[in-house]
């Protein structure tokens, strides 16, 4: 996402050559489909489409390769002497690129598409890749996440656009690139302590969309958070209106780190019902069970129901002490989630939550007692 950040700000700036975009790939690849890099006449450019191995040559080549129009080129990453193709540099596979000038419809669509996207909406964009052997030029079509039709190519017939319409984005399907721009995934950090701060430059740098809130108004200071996008300033509100107010949905991640059990548990009480694709409670195993097991008896949920719904404790096992070890281990577990590659993590079960109660229980018990000892002997 912050590659598209780059690529949209160059965009602003003129000065262009050409557009690459990674649309296939055999064997291994540094990149998935979808990468892009944009590059100026000046050799500069903006994105990545490898390990650094063919940015080079495309900057330098870009504007010479599309002088007739969009075209597609294979390179392979193998180490080998004797393929045809350029580049045996070691990275383990082959792919295609599309090269398209910039000065055309197509071009404007697909920038104004990742624009859109950035400003949180969703569209699917088919690029109907050129072929040499018929004399076709690149076509495109954009589709809003209703359906309707953004943008298509000159010419581009309907049956063409409804054919479209039923391809999985993500793939190049014979000569058809279908891709899906999603906006920037939303992180709300509730509090703004100093050990929020590495946390909301982290999941910046991943172009994540960052808002802060806290109800102190000494630490909701958008100077204390550049990276933000938006610092709100909690002002006595409920819970719930709070929710409403930052808009939290299914499709954001959430943290809470207010360092206030009670904050925390009115908030949980208020989120767990949404149910977040990543929400996270920072504090140790006994703390976070006990506000499970209080919002879980106010909500109407089982524990079991509200431990799947919640990280906590929160972050994975990484090691390290300190705000930004314990950043990088709350931002690396929410990117495995959101992406779906968490393997194991620390989150409580329901019955860790009963095990954690009932020690508390018994420490409870015994320093109650302990103290009684005390005012008998005395």
């Amino acid at each position: 996402m912050m590659e598209r950040r780059q690529i949209t700000n160059l965009a602003r700036q003129g000065r262009l050559s050409a557009l690459v975009t990674l649309v296939r790939v055999e064997g291994s690849s540094y990149r998935r489909p979808g990468a892009r890099i944009l590059a100026t006449t000046d050799g500069e450019y903006a994105g990545t489409i490898s390990g650094g191995c063919l940015e080079g040559e495309l900057v330098r080549k870009a504007a010479w390769m599309v002088r007739s129009g969009a075209v597609i080129k294979q390179y392979s990453t193998l180490f080998d002497d004797t393929a045809n193709m350029p580049y045996g540099l070691g990275c383990g596979g082959v792919v295609d690129l599309l090269i398209e000038p910039v000065d055309t419809p197509e071009f404007q669509a697909a920038i104004e598409a990742m624009e859109a996207s950035l400003r949180g909406e969703s569209s699917v964009m088919v690029s109907f890749l050129p072929d040499p052997t018929s004399s076709r030029g690149l076509r495109r079509l954009v589709l809003a996440s209703d359906g309707h039709v953004v943008f298509a190519s000159e010419g581009l017939k309907e049956t063409k656009i409804e054919c479209a319409r039923t391809l999985a984005p993500g793939y190049e399907y014979e000569g058809r690139f279908v891709e899906e721009l999603r906006p920037p995934q939303r992180l709300v950090v509730l509090g703004a302590g100093e050990d929020a701060r590495p946390m909301v430059s982290m999941a910046s740098s991943l172009g994540w969309n960052v808002v802060v809130a806290d109800g102190r108004a000494q630490l909701a200071r958008a100077e204390r958070f550049p990276a933000a996008s938006k610092v709100v300033w909690i002002t006595g509100s409920s819970p719930e209106l709070l929710v409403e107010q930052l808009r939290i949905s299914s499709e954001d991640a959430v943290v809470l780190m207010t360092h206030s059990f009670e904050q925390d548990r009115e908030l949980l009480t208020t989120l767990l019902p949404i149910a977040p694709r990543y929400l996270g409670v920072l504090g140790a195993r006994h703390r976070s069970s006990l506000l499970v097991s209080e919002a879980a008896a106010r909500i109407g949920l089982s524990v079991t129901e509200c431990c799947a719904r919640l990280y906590a404790p929160i972050g994975l096992d990484l090691g390290g002490d300190g705000p930004e070890a314990i950043a990088l281990a709350v931002i690396a577990e929410a990117q495995a989630c959101i992406q779906g590659k968490l393997g194991a993590s620390r989150r409580l079960s329901a019955t860790d939550v009963a095990e954690q109660i009932a020690i508390g229980s018994t420490n409870q018990y015994l320093h109650q007692q302990c103290a009684l000892d005390e005012v008998a002997t005395q």
